[in-house]
């Protein structure tokens, strides 16, 4: 294990500290018991790979250090009461009483992933409880608390899933793998919620690595750790533009079916299969006679591409031509998959203007956030450079940060 890998853990471990310490505390006050433990999920960045995971293809997200917490205590009588802190609200269902749509706002992504782990054999994904035979969920109070920034594209849905899923399955005693949990949490975000996202934040909330990133085949379902490159010569920024979500739901799910109607017409499972092969993009999609379905069948082609091209050059240790794979992802999301919006595009530009190796929308779209490969220490350069262009275009101010893979789903108390 590298210094880099023990001052992360370091690092996570005394935040997670205090913050069981907190919730612990605020347990007490409003169920007067004490949690039986503390449960944490991360948020994520997604450094390259966007739309993809829901075609079948390659990303390459990690953990961050801001993360959801979960203080949880079991009951008997099969219901739940669930205290949010930054919503500040209680909400209250029975378990056998949940079905899709039952509960909305932020408790139903609560209320979704105790539902999709009570029906979890419903789907081929059986849990073990103890004994070894099918678990019985009952219910539970779960106190909720998080740092990860909520509406900015940081995954703050898939942190409270996972949080409350690892949380729900220790106390009930079930056996589920990392990756199993995540694809229960995603179950929860599909058809619970109604949110029709990929695996991705799912998968690195509950497999995310100190000081590394995630490779991950959504086709295949396989995790590969793999470095960013060395802290003392690159690091991860992150700009929280502030833009609010502008049809993000709506959107969202026509980008997936436009994929979809592009796969069918062109006689394949997935566009998925199209970057399996050789040839040209134009070539590959000259079968799509629709332009708008031709740009984003591009995009995904494509951006599989960069996601393999940008994990080897950073292997090589060529940080800068993989910035340029980053930034050539900016582009396409904007011209053919159009989910930027002008303050993505304005950050983006401020950034390379600053010196970054490249940067990019990251998250679904339609507002969020911005991440950059850049050269070590400039942070303060890059906030400037970011600031500046901001209250020149008459945008509110952006929080930009440096972020540090992390650790993924985990008990901390």
């Amino acid at each position: 294990m590298s210094r880099t890998d023990d001052a992360s853990r370091d690092e996570v471990a005394r935040g997670d500290a205090e913050r069981a310490a907190s919730l612990d505390a605020a347990f007490r006050r409003v169920f007067a018991a004490e949690p039986a433990g503390v449960w944490a999920a991360p948020g994520r960045v997604n450094l390259i790979g966007e739309h993809t995971d829901y075609n079948d293809g390659f990303v390459m997200p990690f953990a961050l250090p801001q993360s959801t917490y979960v203080a949880a205590r079991r009951r008997e009588d099969g219901q739940v009461r669930v205290h949010s802190l930054f919503a500040e609200e209680t909400v209250e269902f029975a378990v056998e009483t949940l079905r899709p749509g039952a509960v909305d706002g932020w408790a139903g992504y609560v209320a979704g992933m105790i539902w999709s782990l009570s029906t979890a054999a419903d789907v081929g994904l059986p849990l073990q409880g103890p004994g070894g035979g099918a678990p019985v969920l009952g219910g539970v109070d779960l106190l909720i608390d998080s740092t990860v920034p909520h509406g900015a594209g940081l995954s703050s849905s898939a942190a409270l899933e996972c949080s409350v899923g690892l949380a729900v399955a220790e106390l009930h005693g079930v056996s589920a793998e990392p990756l199993t949990l995540a694809r229960l949490a995603q179950r929860a975000e599909n058809d619970f919620v109604g949110m029709p996202c990929g695996l991705m934040d799912q998968m690195i909330s509950m497999l995310g690595e100190p000081a590394r990133a995630v490779l991950f085949d959504t086709r295949s379902l396989t995790p590969r750790p793999v470095s960013v490159g060395d802290p003392a010569e690159v690091e991860v920024l992150v700009v929280d533009t502030r833009a609010p979500h502008r049809l993000v739901d709506g959107e969202y799910a026509a980008r997936r079916r436009q994929c979809e109607q592009a796969a069918a017409q062109l006689g394949v499972a997935s566009l998925r299969a199209l970057s399996d092969r050789d040839e040209p993009a134009e070539e590959l999609l000259a079968g799509l006679d629709d332009e708008l379905l031709r740009r984003r069948a591009r995009h995904v082609l494509t951006e599989n591409r960069r996601v393999l091209e940008t994990v080897d050059l950073l292997a090589a240790g060529d940080v800068a031509a993989a910035g340029e794979r980053v930034t050539a992802s900016h582009r396409s999301l904007r011209e053919d998959y159009e989910v930027t919006v002008p303050e993505t595009d304005v950050a983006v530009e401020a950034l390379l203007d600053a010196g970054v190796h490249g940067a990019r929308i990251t998250g679904g779209g339609f507002g969020g956030c911005v991440v950059a490969l850049a050269p070590a220490g400039m942070l303060d350069r890059a906030r400037s450079a970011v600031r500046d262009r901001y209250a020149a275009a008459g945008f509110g101010e952006p929080e930009v940060f440096a972020a540090s893979p992390s650790a993924g789903a985990r008990r901390v108390a």
